[in-house]
């Protein structure tokens, strides 16, 4: 339950359109609803402003369908690390929902979100294999209410390419930058600009990466003093993250 949500049934107890016992009962779970097999925070889009998000990956379809069912009546939900599989079952029970799969990200909403954030928050990939990442970023980023703009492929191998966009880079309020390999890209970035970065490692590389450990270790090494670093492909946390950032205003 939204503020706005809370505000309308305020609103209708006053005007006399709705009961207090209805209105009570609309409220016994704003704290949190034990399920059984998950308690599922009703209070966090009063709370934070953005709704308990479902972390899809050990999660079987019946428990995510069974979570989904009882938050249909937010403006919107997100359920993260969810594969084809699952998401169809999803697809099947809601004809709303609609699913990402390069992002592995599903989406269901009742209303478009409102651009609420104050800037522009780019997203950067510094290779084509590290888009997956970055596309996640994108869609909780947009779904937080922010404009979004991405530049994908623009890395350090062809560094020329980056430099093309220094205008739109220029321009952004926040940043996310998603690297694999040796992870230098968001350093280059950083250099670049005032605004905030947020470095993304990506699990992409050879065997001397450690699937992601190598950039991780980099980025958190950066000389640029703009550089905060979110987990190996957490996508989804960096584009918390970077809306987090586009709501507070000057």
């Amino acid at each position: 339950m939204n503020e706005k949500t809370l505000q309308t049934l305020l609103s209708r107890v006053a005007q006399g359109s709705l009961s207090v016992e209805d209105a009570q009962d609309k409220l016994k779970n704003i704290s949190f609803e034990d399920i059984d097999f998950a308690c599922i925070d009703h209070h966090r889009s009063l709370r934070k402003g953005f709704p308990e998000v479902i972390f899809g990956q050990g999660k079987t379809s019946d428990q995510i369908l069974g979570i989904l069912e009882r938050m249909a009546d937010e403006d919107q939900v997100l359920v993260t690390r969810i594969n084809p599989e699952k998401a169809g079952a999803v697809l099947e029970r809601f004809n709303r929902a609609e699913y990402f799969e390069d992002a592995r990200l599903l989406r269901m909403r009742n209303t478009k979100p409102e651009i609420t954030g104050f800037g522009k928050i780019l997203i950067i990939s510094a290779g084509t294999s590290d888009i997956p990442v970055a596309r996640e970023a994108a869609l909780t980023a947009e779904a937080m209410g922010n404009e979004v703009q991405t530049l994908y492929d623009v890395g350090v191998a062809g560094i020329h390419r980056l430099f093309a966009h220094r205008q739109t880079i220029a321009g952004a309020s926040v940043i996310i930058v998603a690297a694999g390999m040796e992870g230098a890209l968001p350093s280059v970035v950083a250099g670049m600009v005032s605004a905030p970065v947020i470095a993304v490692p990506t699990s992409i590389g050879y065997g001397t990466s450690f699937n992601g450990m190598t950039a991780l270790l980099g980025m958190l090494n950066s000389c640029s003093s703009n550089i905060a670093v979110v987990n190996i492909d957490n996508g989804f946390g960096a584009g918390y993250m970077a809306s987090s950032i586009n709501h507070v205003s000057c």
